[in-house]
């Protein structure tokens, strides 16, 4: 049998600090979702300042970004080009979400939602880089 490696509570922890750390540094009230391998929620916050709406588009934007192993910025160009793919179950076609990779494996992702998608997404990639 296979073993694979898999997010622990410390390592979403890890990742959190890591994305809090980089909205407070730009002062941007944000919602973070991260999820496992599979889109299961791991973790939601929705910082002061956030909409009620951020934290349910943090979290689709995780879901995608870990379900397809792509971050969901691919999605958002990849629509223009073919609108079917509009059409694929669990896909927010929005910048923001960017799987978490760790040996070679997606053990996760993390999006995020408030700013610029952009700036979400340079969240998310702070709160990734957080396991290298």
């Amino acid at each position: 049998m296979r073993n694979r490696p898999t997010l622990t509570g410390t390592d979403v922890q890890k990742m959190v600090a890591a994305c809090k750390s980089e909205a407070t540094k730009n002062k941007w009230s944000v919602s973070i979702a991260v999820v496992d391998d599979a889109g299961s929620l791991l973790y939601l916050e929705r910082l002061d300042g956030a909409g009620p709406v951020t934290a349910e588009v943090a979290i689709e934007k995780a879901v995608t970004a870990a379900r397809t192993r792509r971050a969901s910025k691919f999605w958002e160009d990849r629509i223009k080009e073919r609108p079917a793919f509009m059409k694929f179950p669990g896909i927010l076609p929005l910048q923001g979400g960017v799987p978490v990779m760790y040996q070679n494996e997606c053990v996760g992702a993390i999006g995020v939602s408030r700013v610029q998608s952009h700036e979400d997404e340079q969240i998310a990639n702070a709160g990734a880089a957080a396991l290298a």
